[in-house]
């Protein structure tokens, strides 16, 4: 009997610690787990999904780049900024595109786009996409895959590897023209930059020619110094043509202290500012035989200066024209006119070229 109430004294007791343990985890338990709500039941939506080389470009750009934040606050989408570039870029003979379709890798391809403007890809042949941009050429081949039963809901992407049609051609006076990858944003003066820089001879009046316009070509009047002035660092678009011209040039020759041509790579120079770059007549200088050769339509023609009155203040100074020659010549020098003319053109063409910059 004893022995009994022993055995039930100790169950009992085994019991009450056991319930008493159950509660204690209960207790624990119940203040770790928030209380339940409908939003905190609820599955978190996941992210639509991308294709591959999409996925691709969205790393690259959080990478090179910070969030960019709209005006509401939210996050910009860096896909944005890409898919605008594409837009403007158009396909051509000679591009290497990369073309994937999402979920369907048998169908990645690499191919050139022949001179005929067409690229062979698996299941719909030869598809003509030069002259299109990279989204209208990508609608088409997912059509060109729908229509023939090949994917259902095509998703296609284009990848530019190799992008020699849509260069920029640098032609004039830079120390290496040529044709200059423009992909991505490109401005004017990066190209110039690329090209080497302006020569020596060069002007700055630079003229745009649109590849896919027909507007006028645009002129764009460059500082000498292009850190000076960012404003005309305009845009440049693939296929565009950038001419940089010759700086105009004056020549001063004949009874001056230093005969030389003057190039004008921005403005203008009229008679004494060129008088004043060659050093002034010498005191033995015929100031009423001055005058300005210039070719015309009709050949060469010369016309005479009041250059003693032009100092004097009493005639209005003249604008030169590129290519004028002002010929000063020797008093009392026993020569035809003619001799004196032709012998101004002729000096004219051995003289050092000497930047002017009014």
């Amino acid at each position: 009997m004893e022995f009994g109430r022993f055995s039930f004294a100790r169950s009992g007791v085994l019991t009450f610690s056991l319930v008493l343990l159950c509660g204690m985890n209960f207790t624990g338990w119940a203040q770790q787990t928030p209380a339940s709500s409908p939003v905190g039941n609820a599955v978190p939506a996941l992210p639509p999904a991308q294709p591959i080389a999409q996925a691709a470009v969205v790393s690259a750009n959080n990478k090179s780049e910070p969030a960019k934040t709209a005006p509401d606050g939210a996050p910009a989408s860096p896909v944005a900024v890409s898919n605008e570039d594409l837009s403007l870029l158009r396909l051509g003979a000679g591009d290497l595109i990369e073309v994937s379709v999402y979920n369907v890798p048998e169908l990645t391809t690499k191919a050139r786009v022949g001179t005929s403007g067409e690229v062979y890809l698996p299941l719909i042949d030869y598809v003509h996409v030069a002259d299109l941009t990279v989204e209208e050429a990508q609608r088409m081949i997912q059509k060109r895959l729908e229509d023939g039963g090949f994917v259902r809901n095509a998703h296609v992407t284009i990848f530019l590897d190799e992008a020699p049609s849509q260069g920029v051609t640098i032609l004039g006076d830079v120390m290496r023209p040529g044709i200059y990858p423009a992909l991505g944003n490109r401005k004017l003066y990066d190209l110039i930059s690329a090209a080497g820089g302006f020569a020596a001879t060069a002007g700055r009046k630079v003229s745009i020619v649109r590849a896919h316009s027909q507007a006028p070509p645009i002129t764009v009047s460059l500082p000498r110094n292009l850190a000076d002035d960012l404003q005309d660092n305009i845009e440049i678009m693939p296929g565009d043509t950038i001419t940089v011209p010759r700086a105009p040039i004056v020549y001063v020759v004949g009874d001056v202290g230093h005969p030389a041509g003057f190039l004008v790579d921005n403005g203008s120079l009229t008679v004494l500012q060129a008088l004043a770059l060659a050093g002034g007549t010498n005191h033995t200088a015929k100031m009423g035989g001055t005058c300005i050769i210039r070719k015309g339509p009709n050949g060469m023609t010369q016309t005479k200066l009041p250059l003693k009155k032009m100092l004097e203040a009493k005639a209005p100074d003249q604008t030169l024209q590129a290519d004028d020659i002002l010929f000063v010549p020797l008093s009392g020098a026993r020569v035809a006119a003619a001799t004196g003319f032709n012998a101004a053109v002729t000096a004219a063409t051995g003289l050092a070229i000497i930047a002017a910059h009014p």
